[in-house]
């Protein structure tokens, strides 16, 4: 393959050399990481500059914010760099002289409460400012962070505090009481004084994005306290305020000289969801509730005491939108009673809406909602919920097809939109002619055909930034990807015979990275739509190289079984 231009030697986006770029930005990150394990202080702070300042980051830091979710919602300038001549620009005006951040843009979007809740989006300029110190800050973070906080940190998940959870309350002799913490408008409230005294970044723009304000119906409003939500590094300083509380509890509740905590005071975070376990109802209200509203307060922030409560396990509690509850001994974890119902009234508003739509389009958008959903409880016990969900997505499209043709028989209905395959009836699908005019069925999947499976917890000592962890996390990213891509076995063998590996950067492609398929040959040259002429590549980098004309070369096989899906 031909690797493309230096990473200096052209400003060019796509000559960008990226496997050079990613690896200097990594080399510099396991620096940080192993001079704050020697506790050298300046030499961290020198890094943080190297970093902050070279060619490497900034291009990095620009590229995320082009490639993520909102790269094409403008802030209150209404730029979006969505043009290679538009990034590469970029890169070169990410100069710190002179720099000012603009105000950001509000808006309210409403919450499942029917609140509003505020979301501040910066200017795309100042997104890859933040997401330029966030490269030197997170390594920081993460050898800060507290083993059991799950939320906004690499390589954990919602479905890590839940297991955490299912390891501290499924034993028989397990803490019966829980405290359920909810903390008043956390992002909003943090004090401006503690993030400058405590935050270990360059204090001069820390505080330039601090007090840029925000402008709503075209007024300026300034900000006195807090990090805008919605802004790229906004989740890390959050974590970053909360870090130390379990240390705290820990250290009051479960000496390191006893052999096992007496207390059973147990702490999982979870962003600014959180909960404490303890032995008794006593406990947590006059000993450990106080203790946490003390540390909040010293940050500027408090208890909502109308949501923070403390709860029996045998009554159960809703957590990150599951139950957990124990029956009898067993405990089990399900999907919460108000999240199912949310999935439901979207489903249901999606069928209405699109009654003259077409069958396919319908389809694709109620897969879309049914296997994330699916996904988001697949290490649950959820089969009974799955299938109660599928029979009412059943009804609800019974009802779209009598409505769209009322004058037609019940048999007519069935043999038009449901069919027969294989051992199953009653399958909502239909068939369509792909660009090849080759026949191709799509059909709509059933929330019960997504396998329940255990989720293996990460290592709470884990840190993605330091080199003696790297085989770890290289282990976990290939058995999520193989979990993500089972059902696709075409992109599973590529991926895999690949070894999870882009030829273009040499970096891995994950689920988070996303990727495309790329014909070796093209396929205006002849090229077929075979496994030998086809390679996994990112989406950047397979920009890059139909625009540099570059020969990828196929990866040599990796000479082992393939696994089962």
């Amino acid at each position: 393959m031909t690797t493309g231009a230096s990473l200096h030697n052209s400003i060019d986006w796509h000559s960008i050399n990226w496997k050079e770029a990613y690896e200097n930005v990594r080399r510099l990150q396991s620096r940080i990481v192993k001079a704050l394990q020697e506790g050298k202080k300046r030499k961290v702070r020198a890094l943080q500059i190297i970093l902050t300042r070279s060619f490497s980051g900034k291009a990095m830091a620009v590229r995320r914010i082009t490639e993520n979710q909102g790269k094409n919602t403008p802030g209150i300038d209404n730029e979006v760099w969505n043009s290679p001549e538009k990034k590469t620009q970029a890169i070169i005006n990410l100069q710190h002289s002179g720099y000012h951040p603009k105000p950001l843009k509000r808006i309210y979007i409403p919450k499942s409460d029917k609140r509003l809740r505020p979301l501040s989006i910066p200017a795309m300029k100042d997104r890859a400012f933040q997401a330029l110190y966030l490269l030197a800050l997170d390594p920081i973070a993460e050898m800060k962070a507290d083993l059991n906080s799950y939320g906004f940190r690499k390589e954990r998940s919602v479905a890590d505090a839940i297991e955490q959870c299912f390891i501290e309350l499924s034993r028989k002799r397990s803490s019966q009481y829980i405290l359920k913490i909810d903390i008043k408008s956390c992002f909003d409230k943090i004090s401006h004084q503690w993030i400058l005294s405590n935050i270990p970044m360059d204090k001069t723009i820390l505080r330039k994005w601090l007090k840029a304000g925000y402008i709503y119906k075209e007024v300026w409003n300034e900000t006195e306290a807090g990090t805008p939500q919605g802004a790229t590094i906004s989740p890390v300083i959050m974590n970053l305020t909360l870090d130390g509380l379990e240390k705290e509890l820990m250290r009051k509740f479960s000496p390191t000289n006893r052999k096992q905590n007496q207390n059973q005071v147990h702490f999982v975070r979870f962003a600014d969801d959180m909960i404490v376990t303890g032995k008794s109802k006593k406990l947590l209200e006059q000993e450990v509730k106080p203790l946490i509203e003390e540390f909040l307060k010293q940050r500027g922030l408090e208890l909502s005491q109308e949501k923070t409560k403390i709860v029996h396990i045998s009554d159960g509690f809703d957590f990150l939108g599951k139950n957990i509850r124990k029956y009898g001994s067993k405990l089990l974890i399900k999907p919460a009673t108000k999240n199912v119902k949310s999935i439901l009234v979207k489903i249901r508003q999606t069928v209405k809406k699109n009654l003259s739509t077409s069958m396919e389009i319908l389809i694709s958008k109620l897969n879309l909602l049914i296997k994330g959903w699916a996904n988001y409880y697949k290490h649950d016990v959820s089969k009974e919920i799955f299938a109660r969900v599928d029979h009412e997505i059943f009804q609800s499209l019974w009802k779209w097809a009598r409505r769209r043709h009322p004058k037609k028989s019940s048999e007519w209905i069935k043999d038009k939109y449901f069919k027969s395959t294989g051992n199953r009836n009653w399958v909502f699908q239909t068939t369509i002619k792909d660009k090849d005019g080759e026949p191709k069925t799509i059909r709509l999947i059933k929330a019960a055909d997504v396998a329940i499976k255990r989720h293996i917890k990460i290592k709470a000592e884990a840190n993605p930034y330091d080199p003696d962890w790297e085989v770890y996390f290289e282990k976990r990213i290939g058995l999520k990807m193989l979990d993500n891509l089972k059902e696709k076995k075409r992109l599973y063998r590529l991926w895999y015979g690949q070894d999870g590996i882009c030829p273009i950067c040499s970096q891995k492609i994950t689920k988070e990275t996303g990727w495309n398929i790329h014909h070796i040959k093209r396929r205006t040259d002849g090229g077929k739509n075979t496994m030998d002429n086809l390679v996994l590549l990112h989406p950047n980098c397979h920009i890059q190289a139909h625009n540099q004309d570059w020969t990828v070369t196929k990866p040599r096989p990796v000479k082992r079984a393939l696994p089962e899906a």
